[in-house]
């Protein structure tokens, strides 16, 4: 089955739409097809799922287009995209992994290097430091976030990828800015990933990732380390994400707007000591005043905002991030990670800010009955 580009349509939210549909003819269908077969007739392209076929190419094709990449491989989850581009990573060599890299990654990164496969050289979060510039210069790939999660530091994949010794490889997870915001390939990247299950598909309902490049031998290596660890998605998430994907520039506009508007909202709150917004993107960061226990209690006073694992749904979704082990030290305790949806803006902020000052109300009383106490 063949799929239509968008042939001169340079503007993202056309090409969302449009990418990766069946080629127009008289009787086709409009939607790409859900394919529900792991065996094909001999003769054709397409030999066994598992190399690939009908059921992950229209989305394979779209992703694509959205980040002008030559091509795009799907996997079963953002973390068989991670462990698929680790593959490849030069043996032998030396990868810098700033601080503040998703924990999974940052892990899966220091176990292939704890296997003689390549060295790891710690960064700074952001990379803008002279002392970041300069270890690049000595590192044959880097692997970082253009949005980091969830710190939200904004990296400058340009001056990353003219910093990095000549022929090194650029990886850029772009989960966070997907391709309405950032384009890293056209910034010097040589890889940009994609825990698809985020903001692509943008429902909650579907578990996939994606990998996209330029470079012949580096597709081939992605689509190898796909076929051979067999991590292919499943053919109905393939196509959920597909249909996720035609909205993802207008659910991006308005969950950006939510997010400026309750980033400047919360500057100032009593219940906040520091807000985390760099001025773009879907996400905000919040410090709780009271540590651990105060972010965890505000979590779970939320009726309207989800207190789960995630982010880029169409609700609002939030977490405290270091109740994880393996997060990054550098996160505070209180952090609570807040990733905005479509929802109208002030039934969040009618949701939020109770549960912040409820919180605040709480701690209070205890206070004032301590005192008492005394």
């Amino acid at each position: 089955m063949g799929t239509e580009g968008v042939g001169g349509v340079e503007r993202i939210e056309t090409t969302a739409a449009h990418a990766g549909r069946p080629v127009r003819e008289p009787g086709a269908a409009l939607n790409a097809p859900l394919v529900l077969s792991s065996t094909f007739h001999a003769g054709g392209e397409t030999g066994y799922a598992r190399a690939g076929g009908p059921a992950w190419e229209p989305f394979e094709a779209a992703v694509a287009a959205l980040e002008g990449a030559a091509g795009a491989v799907s996997y079963a989850s953002g973390m068989a995209a991670v462990h698929a581009v680790i593959d490849l990573l030069p043996r032998g060599g030396a990868v810098g992994v700033p601080r503040g890299v998703y924990f999974e990654a940052a892990e899966a990164l220091r176990r292939a290097a704890g296997d003689g496969r390549f060295t790891v050289v710690e960064l700074d979060g952001s990379l803008t430091s002279p002392q970041a510039r300069a270890a690049l210069a000595d590192c044959d790939a880097v692997w970082v976030e253009n949005l980091t999660n969830p710190l939200l530091e904004a990296v400058d994949v340009r001056a990353v990828a003219a910093a990095i010794r000549p022929g090194g490889i650029v990886v850029v997870d772009s989960t966070l800015a997907t391709p309405v915001l950032a384009h890293p390939l056209a910034d010097g990247a040589d890889i940009v990933l994609h825990s698809a299950t985020k903001q692509l598909s943008g429902h909650s309902d579907a578990l996939i990732g994606v990998a996209a490049a330029n470079r012949p031998e580096l597709l081939e290596a992605l689509l190898r380390a796909r076929t051979e660890r067999g991590a292919v998605p499943g053919a109905l998430e393939a196509f959920l994400a597909l249909r996720g994907l035609r909205t993802l520039a207008l659910r991006v506009e308005r969950a950006q707007s939510n997010a400026a508007e309750l980033a400047a909202r919360l500057e100032g709150h009593p219940a906040v000591e520091r807000v985390r917004w760099p001025g773009w993107g879907t996400l905000v960061a919040i410090e709780v005043r009271g540590g651990a226990a105060a972010a965890e209690a505000v979590a779970d006073r939320v009726a309207l905002w989800t207190h789960g694992t995630s982010l880029g749904d169409v609700t609002s979704l939030l977490e405290r991030r270091r109740k994880f082990p393996s997060e990054c030290t550098d996160v505070p305790e209180g952090l609570l990670r807040l990733s905005l949806g479509i929802e109208h803006v002030e039934d969040l902020w009618a949701d939020l800010d109770g549960a912040l000052r409820s919180g605040r109300r709480t701690a209070a009383t205890r206070d004032d009955a301590g005192a008492a106490r005394g």
